[in-house]
C-alpha cells in the first residue's frame, strides 16, 4: 500500500500529513519532509483536512477520522488514551500513567507521547507536567501553549454560550 501525503495551512504553521489510502498514519509541521518514495495526492486527506479546518474554527472537539499510528504496543496503548482526554483540559504524565494502570511509568508516557505521529487528531497536547508545567512538544512548546490556550477559550465561549 503506498504512502501518501499532502500539506495543509493551520494556525500553528504548515501542517504535513501523511496516509496509507485509509487513514492518518502522521502529522508533521512546516519543517517535515515528507516520507521517501510518498506520492503526493491531497485526495485521501480531504476528511482530515475537513475536520482540522473545522477544529481550528473552533467547530469541533474531538476527531473521528481513522488514525493508524506506528509505535510499540505501549506507545499505541498511550496514544490510545489521549483521545479521551476531553477538548479544553489538561492532565499530568503522572495522571495519564496512574490512569492507564502504571502509575510509575510517567516518564514512560511522557516519552511515548513525544513519539505521537498524529498530534493535534490526537491530542498529546493536552498532557503536562506536574502542577501544569508545559513540558515537552513535539511541535514546540509555542505551539503547545497555542493549542492550550486555544482549547481553553473554546470550552469557556461554550459554557458561557450553554452549549
Amino acid at each position: 500500500m503506498p504512502t501518501y501525503f499532502t500539506q495543509t495551512d493551520s494556525p500553528v504553521g504548515k501542517l504535513l500529513l501523511t496516509g496509507n489510502g485509509v487513514a492518518l498514519t502522521g502529522l508533521d509541521w512546516n519543517d517535515a519532509a515528507p516520507p521517501a518514495g510518498a506520492v503526493e495526492d491531497a485526495g485521501p486527506f480531504a476528511a482530515v483536512v475537513a475536520e482540522l479546518e473545522a477544529y481550528f474554527a473552533g467547530e469541533l472537539t474531538a476527531f473521528t477520522v481513522p488514525v493508524a499510528p506506528r509505535g510499540t504496543p505501549f506507545q499505541t496503548r498511550v496514544w490510545a488514551a489521549l483521545v479521551g482526554i476531553p477538548h479544553g483540559t489538561t492532565i499530568s504524565y503522572g495522571e495519564q500513567a496512574r490512569r492507564l494502570g502504571v502509575p510509575n511509568a510517567s516518564r514512560a508516557v511522557g516519552a511515548a507521547n513525544g513519539r505521537n505521529p498524529v498530534s493535534i487528531v490526537v491530542p498529546c497536547h493536552r498532557v503536562v507536567g506536574v502542577n501544569g508545567a508545559l513540558t515537552g512538544y513535539g511541535g514546540g512548546l509555542g505551539r503547545k501553549k497555542w493549542l492550550l490556550d486555544f482549547e481553553a477559550q473554546r470550552k469557556r465561549a461554550a459554557i458561557a454560550s450553554g452549549s
